[in-house]
This record gives structure tokens, C-alpha cells and sequence, in this order.
């Protein structure tokens, strides 16, 4: 396994590595991601020199309103004997 292939299975893939999971060209994404960061999708971080993956599917989940799970509340008790 190549170190390029190594970084893309990481926290920390490479911009080319987020672009494919996009489904994006490198140069598409490179532009898109100048206007995201403005909309808080995280930046590289410069000790590891890339983005931190679980942060950027989160804010794409938050971004499409899919961050909070609402759990109902409970109705009461179950009565298996009524009709």
C-alpha cells in the first residue's frame, strides 16, 4: 500500500481523496471547499495537512439538517391485554 493510499484511508485523506468521496473533480472541489470553509466546513489542519474527516462528514450531515437524531418520547405503559 502506497503512502498515498495509506492517507486516503485515514481521518486526515487528501483533497483528492474528499473530492472522490464527493464525487467531485480535484479542481471542483478545490474552488467549492474556498466558499464551504466560509459556511464552516473545517480547514486543513496544517500538523497533519488535511481535513479531519469525521468534522467534514459532519458538517455536511448538519448542512442538510441529518445531524440530531430525535428519539420520541414514551407513551406509557404497554397494556397487551386491551382491546
Amino acid at each position: 500500500m502506497t503512502r498515498s493510499t495509506r492517507q486516503d484511508h485515514g481521518l486526515f485523506p487528501s483533497e483528492a481523496e474528499i473530492a472522490r468521496r464527493l464525487s467531485q473533480t480535484p479542481r471542483e472541489w478545490a474552488a467549492k471547499a474556498k466558499v464551504l470553509e466560509r459556511e464552516g466546513l473545517p480547514r486543513i489542519d496544517p500538523l497533519m495537512g488535511g481535513r479531519f474527516w469525521p468534522a467534514v462528514r459532519a458538517f455536511w450531515m448538519a448542512r442538510y439538517n441529518l445531524s440530531a437524531i430525535e428519539i420520541p418520547a414514551l407513551d406509557g405503559a404497554e397494556n397487551l391485554d386491551a382491546l
